[in-house]
C-alpha cells in the first residue's frame, strides 16, 4: 500500500500539564494511535521545541510540537461488513451513529472484524480513505448511544479539534447504586490503576477530570442520573460515580455488587442479577457543524435493557 506524507504542528495547552507527552498527543490527535505517536517520538518524526524528546517526557505547557511522518494512504485493508447499528443522521460531512451494546468501535488486537469501523465501511466505502475511518471519539464496548463520525478530511480535523477543546457537548444517562440526593460537580483527577491496567481510578497525580451529575429519578435503592462531561477521560462517568460510592448498575469492574433495596420484588432481583453491562447510555450530543457552523443537537432514547431496568425499579417502588 502506498504511503502518504503528513505534517502537523501543535501547541500543548496547560490543560495537559504534567501528562506524558505521548499520551497528551494521542488525546489531541485522535486519528493516530498512541503506539504510532510513541514510535514517531522515538525515531525523531515528532520534535518538541525543535528537539527529540522521550515519550515519557512531561508536558509543561506551551511547547511547540512538530510532526512529519508517513502513514498508510487509506484503511482499505479493513473489511467492510454489514452490521446492525443505526445511523440517525448523515450528510456529506458527518454521520451520527447510535451504537448498540457489545460493539467495539475500532479494530485492534483480537478485534479485526465485527467492529463499528467495519460496519461504517459497509455503509460508506469512502471512509476507508480517512484515518480510523473518520472516528473522532469512542464509547466503551458495552456503553450504548450517540457518536459523531467525520466523512471527509476537513470535517475530521474540525471535529477532532472540537473534541480536544471540549466543544462537543455530551450527555449521558446512567443508573447507579444507592440514592444520590442532589446534583454534584465531581472534580477528581483520573489516572490508570497500576494494579489493573484495564481500570482507571481517582488519583492525585492523574489528569484533570470533571463530571456534572444530577439525579433525574430516585428509586428505593437506585438513582437514574444525567452526567455531563466537562472533560473526556477514559471511563470518566464510571470512575467518578464509583468514587463517591455510587457505581453503575452492572459495572462490576468498578465495584457494582448487585445492590438491592429491602424486600425487593422478585422481578427486580432477576433484572439486577441479569444486568451484565454498565448501565450507561450516551443520550445527547451537540456540536457546531464543521461546514454550516450551525449548532447540531441529537438525542437517543434508552436502549431496551435500560428501559426494562427503569420499569422494574418503578414497579418495585410502587
Amino acid at each position: 500500500m502506498q504511503d502518504k506524507s503528513i505534517e502537523r504542528t501543535e501547541i500543548l495547552a496547560k490543560t495537559h500539564l504534567g501528562q506524558r507527552i505521548d499520551k497528551a498527543l494521542a488525546e489531541i490527535w485522535v486519528d493516530f494511535s498512541r503506539a504510532q505517536i510513541t514510535n514517531w517520538m522515538r525515531i525523531g518524526s515528532i520534535q518538541i521545541n525543535s528537539k527529540v524528546v522521550k515519550p515519557t517526557a512531561k508536558v509543561h505547557g506551551g511547547e511547540r510540537v512538530w510532526l512529519k511522518a508517513s502513514v498508510p494512504a487509506s484503511e482499505e485493508w479493513l473489511v467492510a461488513e454489514p452490521l446492525d447499528f443505526s445511523i440517525v443522521y448523515e450528510d456529506q460531512d458527518l454521520l451520527i451513529v447510535d451504537k448498540p451494546r457489545g460493539l467495539v468501535v475500532h479494530p485492534g488486537a483480537g478485534n479485526l472484524t465485527g467492529t463499528l469501523v467495519n460496519g461504517l465501511l459497509d455503509r460508506r466505502a469512502e471512509l476507508a480513505q480517512l484515518p480510523r475511518a473518520g472516528i473522532v471519539h469512542r464509547l466503551d464496548k458495552d456503553t450504548t448511544g450517540l457518536m459523531v463520525v467525520a466523512a471527509n478530511n476537513r470535517a475530521l480535523q474540525t471535529l477532532t479539534k472540537a473534541i480536544a477543546k471540549h466543544d462537543v457537548d455530551r450527555r449521558y444517562v446512567a443508573i447507579c447504586e444507592g440514592i444520590l440526593p442532589m446534583g454534584r460537580r465531581l472534580d477528581m483527577a483520573i489516572g490508570r490503576d497500576f494494579r489493573d491496567r484495564t481500570r482507571q481510578r481517582v488519583r492525585e497525580d492523574g489528569r484533570e477530570a470533571v463530571t456534572r451529575v444530577k439525579p433525574v429519578e430516585t428509586f428505593r435503592g437506585h438513582t437514574m442520573v444525567e452526567a455531563f462531561l466537562e472533560t473526556g477521560r477514559t471511563h470518566q462517568v464510571r470512575v467518578h460515580l464509583a468514587a463517591i460510592g455510587h457505581p453503575l448498575v452492572g459495572d462490576r469492574r468498578y465495584g457494582a455488587r448487585g445492590r438491592l433495596p429491602k424486600r425487593p420484588t422478585e422481578s427486580l432481583i432477576e433484572v439486577i442479577q441479569e444486568f451484565d453491562r454498565q448501565a450507561l447510555h450516551a443520550a445527547g450530543l451537540a456540536f457546531i457543524h464543521p461546514s454550516s457552523d450551525e449548532r447540531m443537537e441529537f438525542e437517543s432514547g434508552l436502549p431496551s435493557d435500560m428501559r426494562k431496568l427503569v420499569e422494574t425499579l418503578r414497579l418495585d417502588r410502587s
